[in-house]
């Protein structure tokens, strides 16, 4: 997934890669929330969505710092926000799991700012 934020690749290839791995393990990506760039603030464009098509939107240029943020579902896709205005679940009450990494467009190859650590 990380690899496909090289200069000159559609944020979709970014999109289309998540999903497909996600779908390929037996899982759901939800589609209600999504990655962003990063500036000087933390959410701005352009949205990362986790599922999508490849070779669509914007074109990814030297520079460009993007939050790639899926969460992923045992179960349904879709989820809901409890009454406390905060808390997320499955509609179907599926496990959910969500992971963020901060990466940074280059000339050669993506450079991961998160870290594990």
């Amino acid at each position: 997934m990380i690899e496909k934020a090289r200069k000159g690749n559609r944020l979709g290839g970014i999109s289309f890669a998540v999903q497909t791995c996600v779908e390929e393990a037996g899982f759901s990506v939800v589609r209600d929330y999504v990655g962003h760039g990063i500036g000087k603030n933390l959410h701005e464009d352009s949205p990362v969505p986790n599922f999508g098509m490849g070779g669509r939107g914007v074109k990814l240029e030297t520079g460009m710092v993007l939050a790639i943020g899926p969460m992923v579902n045992e179960g349904t896709h879709t989820v809901k926000v409890k009454p406390d205005g905060w808390t997320v679940e499955t509609h179907d009450g599926s496990l959910s799991a969500h992971f963020e990494h901060t990466i940074a467009v280059t000339e050669d190859w993506p450079v991961i700012l998160s870290s594990r650590v």
